[in-house]
């Protein structure tokens, strides 16, 4: 695939798909003579390949963010958010972090046996686990492929912690087991909000569940007894940053207990697509937002440092922070339990006696 694409395709976020870092050569387009450039591109198709990782939860040990370990069962999204800070890990794959990200993907259909595994062995002690947190596990692909419920079932009879965010509302399949596992306090939920502009949201997020969409999960998973909170992520400068209130307002009307938000990340490749992207979409407002960015990250358009680069600092990030900080305080949000470890049995062991009673 060449570098830059003539035409922006319907229904996909990214409107290029750039070598990846590790290349070592960098592909251009080039006029042929046939004005092949101005001629729209054919759709491009889902691939969906086996990931035979030997193993499915991942560890971590960021001092800013509050999991240790995770699962993702799918590699690449098809809900194709431009920004989605997770691109640019398909390059180890030796894949672009842009169009493929989002076409090219890669599934663990073993996902709930590793598991099963890897909860039984001896020295495994249980802390929650974040679901889906590089790629959604509730993405387009789970309508046929499942993996997301295997897993679900395996932590369900485990009486395992876990945390799920999405973009998605096809989680209200999974109400029924989610909603018996909050009974015991083994399962939170956050819904990711970026914006409530449909026509935004439609071209930052192609494949993601519209925002008043995910809205209407908050409430119907809130009213199943399922602790539910709202992420605004990311909050994109000048582009989404005026809606953070009205975001965590809804939120609240939603029955949502808490919010929080995360600033846009743009670490490696993504830099690149993102700057595309708002060209192509947002020409008027394009450098504005860059350089709020920079503002936000020390004149960079990134910072990987631990503590700053969920928030940014500045006087922009700060003013962003004071005004989350005065909303929440306004909202009066309930707030969410730590969620309960010491229910957890390994797989395969003997219920206890008692419980038959």
């Amino acid at each position: 695939m060449s570098k830059q694409l003539p035409h922006p395709l319907h229904g996909r976020g990214a409107i290029s798909n750039p070598d990846n870092r590790f290349e070592s050569t960098q592909r251009e387009l080039i006029d042929d003579g046939w004005d092949s450039l101005d001629q729209p591109l054919e759709p491009i198709r889902t691939t969906l390949t086996i990931d035979s990782a030997k193993t499915v939860i991942s560890y971590n040990q960021s001092p800013d963010i509050p999991f240790d370990r995770s699962i993702n069962p799918y590699r690449g999204c098809e809900h194709g958010c431009v920004y989605c800070f997770a691109r640019p890990t398909h390059a180890y794959l030796g894949l672009s972090p842009g169009l493929d990200f989002e076409t090219k993907l890669f599934y663990k259909p073993d996902a709930a046996t590793l598991l099963r595994e890897e909860l039984g062995k001896r020295n495994y002690q249980p802390q929650p686990i974040a679901l889906g947190i590089n790629t959604d596990a509730y993405q387009p692909v789970e309508r046929r492929v499942g993996l997301t419920r295997q897993i679900l079932e395996v932590l369900q009879e485990t009486r395992h912690p876990v945390t799920i965010v999405t973009k998605s509302a096809m989680i209200e399949r999974d109400i029924d087991i989610l909603a018996e596992m909050a009974q015991q306090n083994l399962v939170s939920v956050a819904l990711s909000i970026t914006t409530l502009n449909r026509d935004l949201s439609r071209r930052l997020e192609p494949r993601a569940a519209a925002p008043q969409r995910r809205l209407e999960t908050v409430q119907k998973l809130s009213a199943a007894g399922i602790p539910v909170s709202v992420l605004i992520a990311p909050l994109i400068p000048v582009l989404t940053d005026s809606e953070l209130e009205t975001i965590m307002e809804q939120a609240r009307h939603a029955d949502a207990r808490t919010c929080g938000y995360v600033l846009l990340r743009l670490p490696h490749e993504l830099k690149e697509l993102f700057q595309r992207w708002l060209h192509e979409h947002q020409p008027l407002k394009a450098e504005h937002v860059m350089n709020r960015i920079r503002d936000c990250r020390s004149g960079k358009e990134y910072q990987a440092e631990f503590g700053t680069r969920m928030k940014g600092e500045g006087i922009f990030a700060d003013l962003l922070r004071q005004r989350y900080q005065r909303a929440m305080k306004r909202l009066e949000f309930e707030g969410m339990a730590e969620l309960e470890i010491n229910h957890f049995i390994k797989p395969g062991k003997e219920k206890p006696q008692m419980e038959l009673f």
